[in-house]
C-alpha cells in the first residue's frame, strides 16, 4: 500500500490527515500486543467528517496508522509538549498510558529510521509538494490539519476535553484573523471550544507555518463524541451528531478559503 493519498485542487486550502490511516505491515503487527492490533488512537471516520466541505479542496492523507509511526512528530523525536504526557515518533505506548508492544518487540533505532524513511518522509513530501503547487497558484494557502481524539483520557489530559480545540502554537502558525474568526464561528456553534489550550497544534503545523511569506497553518483537534455514537469499538460514524457538526467545520473552511483568495494578486483580484 502506497503510504499517502493525495487529491488535488485549486483552491488555496490544503487537508492533513496524518492519523486517519490504519496500514500496519504484518511484520509490524506480528509485534505489537492486542491492544496495539486495535489502533485504538486512530482519528476514526476524520475524512468522512471533512468530505465535501469545500470545493476543490487538497487533501493530503497518511494510509498507515500512527503506530507504524506518527506522520505529526518531528522526526528527530523532539517533544511536541515538553514537561506534558505525550506519544512518540514510534509510539510504544497508546494514550493512556499502556503498553502497544509484546515484551521486547519495540522498535529499535535502526527500525525507527527504516519506518521514517519508508512513511514519515514520504507524507511529507507530499504536503511539501502540495504545498510549493498551490503557492504557485495563490499568494496565501492554508495548511488545515485535521484530527480527532477521545474526549477523556486522564493520561494526557484532566477532565473533558472540549468539542473543539483549535490550534496555532500561541498565535505563531497564521495570521490573527484566521484563529479569531474560526474561534469566533466555533464560539456561535454551540459546540464547547478552546484556542491553544491542551493541544496548541503539532509538528505539521509549527514546521510548515510561514505567515510573513503567505503559508498559513491550522490544526482542529476535534472531541470524537461530537461525531461518533461512541468513543470506543467499533468507531461507529454517527450521521446525526456529524450532520450538526459539519456547518461549523464547513465555516471554518470558507471562511480560510475568504481570506486566502482576498486580494490574492495571482487571481487578478
Amino acid at each position: 500500500m502506497h503510504p499517502v493519498e493525495v487529491k488535488m485542487g485549486e483552491s488555496p486550502i490544503m487537508l492533513g490527515m496524518p492519523h486517519t490511516g490504519t496500514y500496519v505491515p504484518d511484520h509490524i503487527m506480528s509485534q505489537l500486543n492486542e491492544r496495539g492490533q486495535s489502533l485504538v488512537d486512530t482519528d476514526w471516520h476524520i475524512d468522512q467528517l471533512y468530505d465535501g466541505l469545500l470545493d476543490n479542496v487538497t487533501v493530503v492523507r497518511a494510509t498507515f496508522s500512527r503506530y507504524v509511526i506518527d506522520a505529526n512528530r518531528d522526526p528527530e523525536g523532539v517533544s511536541l509538549y515538553p514537561g506534558q504526557n505525550t506519544t512518540g515518533l514510534c509510539p510504544t505506548q497508546d494514550f493512556e498510558g499502556k503498553s502497544i508492544y509484546s515484551e521486547g518487540q519495540e522498535p529499535d533505532e535502526d527500525e525507527i529510521e527504516a519506518r521514517r524513511k519508508d512513511f514519515h518522509a514520504p507524507y511529507h513530501q507530499a504536503i511539501q509538494d502540495q504545498m510549493d503547487r498551490l503557492k504557485a497558484l495563490h499568494a496565501k494557502v492554508v495548511l488545515y490539519d485535521c484530527h480527532s481524539i477521545r474526549s477523556e483520557l486522564p493520561f494526557l489530559f484532566e477532565g473533558t476535553l472540549p468539542d473543539l480545540n483549535l490550534g496555532t502554537n500561541d498565535g505563531k502558525t497564521c495570521a490573527k484573523i484566521i484563529q479569531t474568526e474560526a474561534k469566533r464561528i466555533c464560539a456561535n456553534s454551540g459546540f464547547s471550544t478552546v484556542l491553544n489550550g491542551r493541544f496548541k497544534g503539532g509538528w505539521t503545523t509549527r514546521y510548515y507555518a510561514d505567515p510573513e511569506n503567505g503559508q498559513h497553518a491550522f490544526q482542529m483537534e476535534t472531541a470524537q463524541s461530537a461525531y461518533l455514537t461512541n468513543e470506543h469499538a467499533p468507531w461507529t460514524y454517527d450521521q446525526a451528531k456529524a450532520d450538526k457538526l459539519r456547518p461549523t467545520l464547513k465555516s471554518i473552511l470558507e471562511m480560510m478559503n475568504n481570506f486566502a483568495l482576498t486580494s490574492d494578486p495571482n487571481k487578478g483580484e
